[in-house]
């Protein structure tokens, strides 16, 4: 039976890395047959909804691997008229930027904005912003729906959603796990790593990321060492440059 599965897969696929909003890092999607160069906009679909991407690499074809059926892959090149809109959402989103970051100081409310942008299919405009205290910003989205119109929407995200969405290099040199192929985030915690036998420090900075929290790869320092304890086979962590495979050189004759 999983030899008939497998034989309905596709030799190759290709994928091309594409930007969300043009922002963050570049997230590798399945492209189907599109002729796309780098530059070219697509629709995607995020949250459920409908918005748009950049491409910033070309389609490359790549063996297919039955895992990959559960990639994110575009929903179709952008037509003239997305790209107008496009144009028109990235115009309100910088003055939306802009205008609110001047009203929340006139205000005096404590928040970074991360993003602004608006939706596809109804006339709403989303401000993602970070704060590490409640804040009643009542009064700044009477004056943002003053000013823009239709609905407003304040959604606030934490230091590891923040990072998510802008993206970044840490300190091992590779590409933020939450970034790159992270769907979720779950509790980090030190104690449980130490309890599994790593020889963890509060106090050691390279335990904390860009977004001044505790690592996401401390989970999976948590995995391999529960594997280990269970006497099952591990593997190593993706996020560990260090531990990848080496290429012996070939000797010289």
């Amino acid at each position: 039976m999983l030899e008939e599965l497998q034989e309905n897969y596709p030799a190759t696929i290709r994928i091309a890395g594409i930007k969300v909003r043009g922002r963050g890092d570049v997230k590798k999607m399945g492209v189907g047959d599109a002729l796309l160069r780098v530059g070219d906009h697509v629709i995607l679909a995020v949250d459920r909804e409908p918005t748009y991407g950049i491409v910033h690499t070309e389609p490359s074809p790549m063996p297919f691997i039955p895992p990959m059926r559960v990639m994110q892959s575009i929903v179709r090149p952008a037509t003239e008229a997305d790209r107008a809109q496009i144009s028109r959402h990235e115009r309100m989103a910088q003055e939306g930027m802009s205008f609110c970051r001047e009203r929340a100081r006139a205000l005096g409310l404590e928040l970074k904005m991360v993003e602004v942008y608006a939706s596809f299919i109804k006339r709403e405009l989303t401000f993602v912003y970070t704060s590490e205290d409640r804040i009643d910003f009542r009064q700044l989205v009477r004056e943002l729906a003053r000013r823009f119109g239709g609905r407003i929407e304040m959604r606030h995200i934490g230091a590891r959603e923040e990072a998510k969405r802008i993206g970044g290099v840490d300190s091992c040199g590779l590409t933020l796990c939450c970034s790159a192929f992270m769907t979720d985030f779950r509790p980090v915690s030190v104690k449980k790593a130490r309890h599994h036998g790593q020889d963890l420090s509060m106090s050691e900075n390279r335990l904390i990321g860009i977004c001044g929290r505790l690592k996401c790869c401390l989970m999976f320092e948590e995995m391999e060492a529960r594997a280990a304890a269970a006497g099952q086979p591990s593997r190593p962590p993706l996020i560990t440059p260090t531990r990848l495979p080496t290429v012996q050189p070939s000797a010289k004759h």
